[in-house]
């Protein structure tokens, strides 16, 4: 197994944690998951070594997402309930219940600052490399993701008062 191989396999749980952040679905996650790996392999010389990998297979994993909506939505599927969907948040939260409160908090979200919050939050990316997965201005980012936030903590302040 050579480097990008291995890189590739080591950002495997921050894919399938995206993943669920796209679409809600354990099940429909795994199987995008698996696209944009297939796709990043069969795209590999495209990129660049001095690029983030990370960026670069959540930017394929968001157009993947993008053709599968497209296409459920031409062939007239439907997503799972929500009610199926698993959380999203990290497992750095010790607290079960505020694990499970922040990861409703985040599913209550607008999938734009979903999306946002789960990129800069979660998976740690800097803005410059969110904007560039999301292919939005910073700017535009920076106000998704504020939003974003004020909503979590506004919900989770709420629970706990």
């Amino acid at each position: 197994m050579d480097a990008f191989q291995r890189d590739l396999v080591a950002l495997l749980p921050r894919l399938r944690r995206f993943a669920r952040s796209l679409t809600r679905s354990v099940t429909d996650a795994d199987d995008l998951v698996q696209t944009a790996v297939e796709r990043g392999l069969a795209r590999r010389s495209l990129w660049r070594p001095d690029t983030s990998l990370a960026s670069w297979m959540f930017t394929i994993m968001k157009h993947a997402w993008i053709d599968e909506t497209r296409s459920r939505g031409r062939r007239g599927a439907v997503t799972a309930p929500p009610e199926l969907a698993e959380g999203v948040a990290d497992g750095g939260v010790a607290d079960p219940l505020a694990r499970t409160a922040v990861e409703r908090a985040m599913e209550r979200l607008p999938a734009d600052q979903r999306l946002a919050v789960a990129l800069v939050l979660v998976e740690g990316l800097s803005y410059a490399e969110a904007s560039k997965v999301l292919e939005i201005p910073e700017g535009t980012l920076t106000s998704r993701l504020v939003r974003g936030r004020t909503a979590m903590m506004a919900e989770l302040q709420g629970l706990g008062g």
